[in-house]
């Protein structure tokens, strides 16, 4: 600054001897810095109503070209595009309410603290005590230290050097407790923070796991696309929020109350108030007018926060995506696109935070200025006018010139001079804390939002982009504010006689209410051992979910047995089977536990037996039961399919639902599985291509793919398909 200094006043100086005054050259710089100020606001509004006129034209324009005027290449719009997608599928269900300071927040927020904190004695609420108390502690030992640094300088300008000595060892010894203290409030607010974060998150998974949410979050509902991010963190950044919020409000209060008390005793032995007379007045306007400044210039934090969130949200999103598909990428070669994807997806979000650093910027430097420098000229202000303008009347002449006095007064100046710095910090924390209330809202918008999508999908609540309109349901299914309403029932059997499945007009509709099926009705009894078949699209893995009661009934009656003695009524076995994480007991016994597993009185040699009826008895020869490893990559893909069929085997459910269970098995061991299921006395509902299959049903389900089906039984020709398909495979179609 000095060398910079030094510059200026020589250019000064070339245009003093040219004719130019030094007062014109002043005002040329700051008229030049003043110009390149608002260019710097101006600019991005330029730019931003540019890109939107841009935009409105091409939304004009439907299948025209992506404009080159608007800011970004065409991938940035595509991926822009696509980020959005997560959040505009809600939009044509209802009108989004955008995250600020609003009733809506207010609600959002009572809603989460009653979680958080569920009664008036709990432990948060001994946490938030313990706490309060230690922000008062600390306001009243700053008043302490004020007095004492006063006093300091009252003993110096006496040059009394024992009571100088004595106030500064007191000084040293009110370190202790101080130190402690300030230790203790960052320490209760972490806590306070890991308290609030585990309440939610203990409230979210009971909702998660609640009715199979986490199924039909994801599949039946498009609200979230995201729900490990907001589960994970935007609850502990909300959580965060919260604990320090209450510290940056409560400590602020709590200084200008004492701090304000503390002012008047001190002002009231000098006979001087400072807050009588103009004093008020000057602090109130002050403090209202920056205050009003700030709220005007302030920019919205709460939309940019929110922002940044969805972005961070798609980030990790794109991430799972190719984590959950990575071998069909490493199959396709894809990995410059997924790779391009993901540099455009974290451009966005730098670009994003890069724009609330800059608004940041501006609005921190205005506020610096009105909070660090206006407020305390205004203090020093308020603590000299009563000293200048009232005491002198009633101190002589005489008395000033006394070193007691003078003494006196600087104590005065000293410890009110550090009173209200400390009152012009509170109240910087509390204007302060207005960007936090806003950054809150953005968070609380999140979380209270993903609460609301729960408690909706638990109740049966979904919404989701249709791909078809209301008047083309055909009355299949009925809406209700643009949501599809599941007007169908599920009825549970409870005689051990009746065992049978039985459903009654009931649609096959997907969750985006593209309708498979218009009807279907169905009575299978244990015995009736049902093969599934049809093309591609047509319903087979969707009745499937019907009965395991994933997808929602729109119409219709699901008459279901209840489970007896332990023995579940349906168990589902997918193409692709589910390796828990856990030993090679718990691969055989999901989703039983081991106590489970013990209340059933099954052995290990039990467990034995089963693995070698599926033919994996050699992995309990290599691993112990109680050995946990990575089982999703250690078995293989046959491998996989017959350790599901075990569990099959140690369940024994009285359905098996069976899509494409056995397609990496090989024909002789697929074969001795299906005579054990059937000799365990499960009734098989197989969804299959193989033809070696069909001999081991009775009954026949065809889709045709165009909504028609037709169940009948089989006859012994399409039993013995497999023998004549081995004998004569090219004329058998």
């Amino acid at each position: 600054m000095t060398v910079l200094s030094k510059y200026v006043d020589r250019v000064a100086e070339k245009f003093e001897q040219a004719g130019l005054s030094k007062q014109a050259f002043s005002y040329a710089i700051v008229g030049s810095a003043l110009l390149a100020l608002g260019i710097k606001a101006s600019l991005p509004l330029i730019r931003r109503s540019k890109q939107n006129s841009c935009i409105a034209d091409y939304k004009i324009e439907k299948g025209s070209p992506t404009p080159k005027d608007i800011d970004g290449s065409n991938d940035d719009l595509k991926l822009a595009e696509a980020e959005k997608l997560l959040v505009e599928k809600q939009l044509k269900q209802k009108q989004m309410i955008e995250p600020g300071l609003n009733k809506e927040f207010l609600d959002q927020l009572r809603k989460l603290v009653s979680i958080m904190i569920p009664q008036k004695f709990c432990y948060e609420t001994g946490l938030l005590t313990i706490h309060t108390i230690c922000l008062f502690s600390r306001t009243f030992l700053s008043i302490y230290v004020a007095a004492l640094e006063g006093a300091i300088v009252k003993f110096i300008v006496r040059k009394d050097v024992k009571q100088f000595a004595i106030v500064l060892l007191k000084w040293f010894g009110i370190a202790i407790p101080a130190t402690f203290i300030n230790s203790m409030i960052r320490f209760l607010e972490c806590k306070l923070s890991l308290a609030f974060r585990t309440r939610l998150v203990r409230h979210s998974y009971r909702l998660y796991f609640k009715n199979q949410n986490y199924y039909r979050v994801s599949n039946l509902d498009g609200r979230i696309e995201n729900a490990d991010h907001r589960l994970t963190e935007d609850i502990s950044v909300f959580a965060s929020s919260v604990a320090h919020l209450y510290s940056s409000l409560t400590k602020p209060c709590f200084d200008l109350m004492l701090i304000g008390l503390a002012l008047m005793r001190s002002s009231s032995k000098m006979n001087a108030s400072i807050l009588s007379g103009k004093c008020p007045a000057l602090s109130v306007t002050v403090i209202a007018l920056t205050a009003h400044i700030l709220r005007i210039v302030s920019p919205k934090f709460g939309q940019l926060v929110s922002e940044e969130a969805n972005r961070y949200g798609y980030l990790r999103h794109i991430h799972s995506r190719i984590i959950t598909n990575a071998e069909e990428i490493a199959f396709y070669g894809g990995h410059k696109v997924e790779l391009l994807q993901l540099r455009q997806a974290y451009n966005r979000l730098v670009n994003q935070m890069n724009n609330i650093f800059s608004q940041k910027l501006w609005f921190i430097m205005l506020e610096q200025f009105f909070m660090k420098y206006v407020w305390s000229g205004t203090g020093m202000v308020m603590v000299s006018l009563p000293i200048l303008t009232g005491a002198s009347s009633n101190i002589s002449t005489a008395n000033y010139a006394n070193d007691s006095n003078i003494s006196e007064r600087t104590q005065y100046l000293t410890t009110a001079r550090n009173l209200l710095i400390s009152a012009a910090d509170a109240i910087e924390r509390l204007m302060s804390s207005y960007k936090e209330i806003v950054a809150l809202a953005g968070y609380t918008y999140r979380v209270a939002g993903m609460l609301d999508v729960f408690e909706e999908t638990a109740q049966g609540n979904y919404s989701k982009a249709t791909v078809v309109e209301n008047n083309e349901m055909n009355g299949i299914i009925e809406f209700r504010d643009g949501k599809p309403i599941a007007m169908g029932r599920i009825i549970y059997t409870d005689d051990p006689g009746n065992m049978s499945i039985t459903l009654r007009s009931v649609p096959v509709v997907t969750p985006n209410c593209d309708v498979v099926v218009p009807s279907l009705t169905l009575y299978i009894e244990p015995g009736i051992h049902l093969l599934i078949t049809g093309p591609n699209g047509c319903g087979k893995s969707s009745l499937f979910r019907i009965l395991s009661g994933l997808w929602p009934i729109y119409a219709g009656e699901l008459h279901i047995p209840r489970p007896v003695d332990d023995r579940p009524c349906m168990f589902y076995i997918p193409q692709r089977p589910y390796m828990s994480i856990g030993s090679l007991c718990d691969q055989i016994i999901y989703p039983d536990s081991r106590d489970d597993m013990k209340r059933k009185g099954i052995t290990e040699n039990e467990l034995r037996s089963i693995l070698k009826m599926v033919s994996l008895e050699h992995i309990a020869q290599r691993d112990s039961f109680d050995l946990v490893r990575d089982w999703k990559d250690i078995l293989s893909g046959g491998e996989k399919q017959r350790m599901a069929v075990a569990r099959l085997f140690y369940h024994k459910p009285r359905y098996a639902l069976l899509d494409e269970c056995t397609s990496a098995v090989s024909i002789d061991v697929e074969s001795s599985i299906y005579e054990i299921a059937k000799s365990m006395n499960i009734t098989l509902l197989t969804i299959t291509h193989r033809p070696t299959l069909w001999k081991f049903h009775t009954h026949i389900l065809e889709f045709d793919g165009q909504g028609s089906w037709k169940f009948r039984k089989m006859d012994a020709n399409e039993q013995q398909k497999d023998v004549l398909t081995s004998q004569f495979p090219n004329n058998i179609k």
